[in-house]
């Protein structure tokens, strides 16, 4: 399987773009390629599961390497494992799902379909990439047209929102930045290669000096406490497939980032600074929680929730256990089905309602049942109900947390536990109240109440698209389970090689 691909799809898609006639053709130019990396991101899951069942036990698959700037140590090192796939896997659902809810842009539709490819192209290169260069490389590609999306297309306060998030992940990138350098002049080895840098040991100097970089700069991605501001408001003002693509892939970055490059290349600094990454991700999720109670407008509520639901990974990360770790990752693709199926339903309910305020809104389900029925179903993966995917998520970071006999680890996860009741307090109250009752007044007028349809076809399919995937997470968890558990391992047996 060729790789590169998944870097050549998306760029054909901003050519042809560019160059057809009309935003019809826009369209369906970027959902044909969109689904054409859908396509292969699953014969990739093919290929990897018959790779490893053959018993090719190599860290990376399918690699390709080739000098890039080879006197700086640069190359163009790419590959992938499990944790890869499934995070692949995840941004072509996503990217598919964000340009079928676009399909009423009216303004500058090209321009949008652009920037929502050159995302999808960032982030496949993010997951694929094995040279650290080359990794912060592609997450700076995602960090511009995040700003754009929002700055052009978004509502509200969209300047200040787009600046704040372009400041704020910046800045990231600056810490990201600093402690790949000192990676880079600390190893002795001059290169930027992960597979090389992670079979030397750091010096433990070098580990507790740059860790700290690492871990906050891409944590700030992630949404971790309390540099998370930047989350409600960009989910907030960004268009649909910007807030999709922002919580069910961008926040993804910073986790893969947190446990791939800071954890897995610096072991013995991660477990000085568990403990405060355990309190920090334990304050974050209460804090989402409770401030998500607080919240009126359903955009702010999927956006303070996503801090508490992305605080479980970085707890699962904290935790520095093969099953907690394991339960990290299945938690991102998780959440990032879960979340990216909210936003798509509030963009539906704001188009048919123009209001995305709990309180002006109530029985819907009468002339929109799909809708709330997708309502509903995100909303009970996120308080984690059985048989859907929140829940086998959750559950595999609370048996790898409880693993850690520690009085403080014992009680970050009952902390931790206790908010999915703070979870199940807002997320039914929000859809008993959008879903039930009767219609309020302000949308019970002839007028209104002819622009309360049911989704089209093109939102119905992707909806469909992400509830199949909480669905088959969350009911067959195997699978997911298989394919991230044994580069888990290899993360776990590093951390303890380091230590």
């Amino acid at each position: 399987m060729n790789l590169l691909l998944l870097l050549l799809l998306p760029s054909v898609a901003i050519l042809l773009t560019l160059f057809v006639k009309n935003n019809t053709q826009a369209k369906w130019v970027s959902l044909l390629f969109s689904a054409a990396q859908l396509v292969f991101s699953l014969m990739l899951l093919f290929a990897f599961q018959t790779e490893r069942a053959s018993g090719n036990i190599s860290m990376m698959l399918f690699e390709q390497q080739l000098n890039w700037f080879q006197s700086a140590g640069i190359t163009f090192h790419i590959g992938i494992d499990g944790i890869s796939v499934a995070m692949i896997i995840l941004t072509a659902l996503v990217v598919t799902a964000g340009v079928l809810v676009s399909w009423n842009i009216g303004y500058m539709t090209q321009e949008f379909l652009i920037l929502l490819q050159l995302l999808g192209a960032g982030a496949y290169g993010f997951f694929i990439s094995v040279d650290l260069f080359l990794i912060f490389f592609f997450l700076e590609v995602a960090v511009i047209p995040k700003y754009l999306l929002i700055g052009i297309w978004g509502s509200g306060k969209k300047e200040y929102s787009a600046n704040k998030l372009a400041i704020m992940l910046m800045g990231a990138s600056a810490l990201i930045l600093v402690g790949i350098l000192g990676m880079y002049f600390h190893s002795g080895l001059k290169a930027f290669d992960l597979i090389r840098i992670s079979q030397i040991k750091l010096p433990v100097e070098t580990q507790i000096m740059f860790f700290p970089f690492l871990f906050i700069g891409f944590g700030v991605f992630t949404a971790i406490f309390p540099f998370y501001s930047w989350v409600p408001d960009g989910h907030s003002s960004a268009p649909t497939a910007g807030s999709m693509f922002l919580a069910g892939i961008s926040m993804k970055l910073g986790g893969y980032g947190c446990l791939r490059v800071a954890t897995y290349l610096m072991p013995e600094a991660a477990s000085v600074y568990a403990p405060y990454i355990i309190a920090l991700a334990t304050i974050g999720i209460i804090y989402g929680a409770f401030a998500t109670v607080m919240q009126t407008d359903l955009k702010y509520i999927n956006a303070y929730s996503s801090v508490s639901h992305c605080g479980f990974v970085l707890l699962g990360i904290g935790m520095l256990t093969k099953t907690a770790i394991t339960g990290a990752v299945m938690q991102m693709v998780s959440h990032g089905l879960m979340t990216a199926l909210f936003f798509a339903v509030i963009g539906m309910i704001y188009e048919r309602t123009h209001t995305r305020v709990v309180r002006q809104m109530g029985g819907l389900i009468k002339s929109m049942p799909f809708i709330c029925t997708m309502l509903f179903l995100a909303g009970f993966t996120s308080l984690g109900l059985p048989g859907l995917s929140g829940f086998v998520a959750e559950m595999t970071i609370f048996m790898g947390s409880w693993q850690n006999p520690g009085a403080f680890y014992r009680i970050s996860t009952i902390v931790a536990c206790a908010s999915i009741v703070v979870t199940a307090v807002y997320i039914l109250r929000a859809m008993g109240r959008v879903a039930m009752g009767p219609l309020p007044a302000a949308l019970s007028d002839e007028k209104h109440k002819s622009s309360l349809k049911d989704a089209t076809w093109n939102e119905r399919i992707a909806a469909i698209m992400l509830a199949a995937g909480i669905i088959v997470v969350g009911t067959a968890p195997f699978w997911l389970n298989n394919l991230v558990s044994p580069d888990a391992a290899i993360i776990f047996e590093q951390l303890i090689s380091g230590n």
